[in-house]
């Protein structure tokens, strides 16, 4: 790995690092968790961004020969960013109350899968349309929990947000997902990139039986709540 990726790595920690201290001093009514998620949003937003300035050729966007040089700069630029907050997210939740082993494995797994792809510099249209793919439905993901704190838990706008989220999100992860992990492993890959595709392909699936379930639920509730109003209405 070139050591402006290196430095880039670290500064991206302590970039983020930054950032969340000045939000929880913004909102310091608001919950850790809140602070968190503002700072995850602007993480996602910003890997979507630099994912989508990475590619060259639209018309092929995880074909390795569809960018220049200087676009697979950008590539190892925008994964580098994204290495940075997941390390400094997977600190950061050490602090939470609320530990996840869930999320914990996605984030090493994350972690060590774009590391070994910096690290041998393969496979980086693949990760950078991975980035983009996992990161598109992580706005709506958060927007779900700030959206409960600041008071509209079980509201339409709420449900709204979930739905939106949970189509997004099984869109991108069970549609993109399956063919970026089928390109990474017929690919002339190191076998631990291989491995890493296949576990992260994995755990999306795991978050989209949850995901799934969680929608049900919600709808289910939905109905009841109307159903029970229109009787009392009558």
């Amino acid at each position: 790995m070139r050591d402006d990726i290196v430095n880039l790595n670290v500064l991206g920690v302590i970039s983020w690092t930054t950032a969340f201290l000045l939000i929880r001093k913004i909102f310091s009514q608001r919950s850790f968790e809140f602070c968190s998620r503002i700072v995850s949003t602007i993480h996602a937003t910003l890997a979507v961004i630099l994912a989508s300035l990475s590619v060259e050729d639209w018309s092929c966007p995880v074909c390795p020969l569809a960018s220049s040089s200087s676009s697979s700069l950008k590539q190892r630029q925008a994964l580098a960013v994204s290495v940075s907050y997941l390390v400094y997210d997977l600190i950061c939740c050490l602090f939470d109350d609320g530990f996840s082993l869930d999320n914990t494995v996605h984030h090493l797994v994350s972690i060590v899968g774009i590391g070994a792809g910096l690290a041998y510099r393969k496979c980086e249209s693949e990760l950078v349309a991975a980035l983009f793919i996992t990161e598109i439905s992580s706005p709506f993901l958060h927007a779900r929990e700030l959206l409960k704190e600041l008071g509209y838990r079980d509201t339409g706008l709420n449900l709204a947000a979930d739905i939106t989220f949970a189509v997004i999100f099984s869109l991108g992860r069970m549609v993109g997902g399956p063919y970026v992990t089928f390109l990474t492993l017929s690919a002339n890959n190191p076998i631990l990139i291989k491995a890493m595709a296949l576990a992260l392909q994995l755990v999306s699936a795991f978050w989209f039986y949850k995901i799934v379930k969680m929608v049900i639920f919600k709808l289910e509730r939905r109905k009841k709540v109307v159903s029970t109003s229109l009787h009392r209405g009558i």
